[in-house]
């Protein structure tokens, strides 16, 4: 299955001239903790929840001075949409990321996911596999 189905499509981006408020602004409008920095369709990035609070609040940078390009997170752990899950679940825990921008080959942001998204999935899944053991087993009458 492709990574795409399980991340958010189209993914929240900003570009690197964009305030940290405003990308901020961004993330809250989408329900997401991190945002692609995209310029002319490329990749330049990622802006986490991580780097507001390290390299913003931390070092005492104004939110709405101070560019998302000053401080996002660059080059961005990446993986393409034809990864599986599991690729996906191991390339973030070696990386200890929790947003992985999907690319396309020619470097297009196509989706984000995050491991919310991944977890969710699986939960789905695995919820589904008892759902259909409960019924395998509740049909399973005299005579079988």
């Amino acid at each position: 299955m492709s990574l795409l189905k399980i991340a958010s499509v189209p993914p929240a981006a900003v570009a690197p001239d964009t305030t940290v408020l405003e990308a901020v602004e961004v993330m809250a409008e989408h329900g997401v903790g991190a945002v692609g920095v995209v310029d002319n369709g490329q990749l330049r990035g990622i802006f986490t929840e991580r780097d507001v609070m390290l390299r913003v609040v931390l070092r005492h940078r104004s939110p709405q001075d101070t560019r998302v390009g000053e401080v996002m997170t660059s080059p961005a752990e990446t993986i393409s949409d034809e990864a599986s899950e599991e690729d996906a679940l191991v390339h973030m825990v070696e990386h200890h990321v929790r947003h992985l921008p999907i690319v396309g080959a020619d470097g297009q942001l196509k989706g984000m996911l995050s491991v919310r998204n991944l977890l969710e999935h699986r939960v789905d899944e695995l919820a589904r596999e008892l759902h259909s053991l409960d019924q395998y087993l509740a049909n399973d009458g005299p005579g079988g």
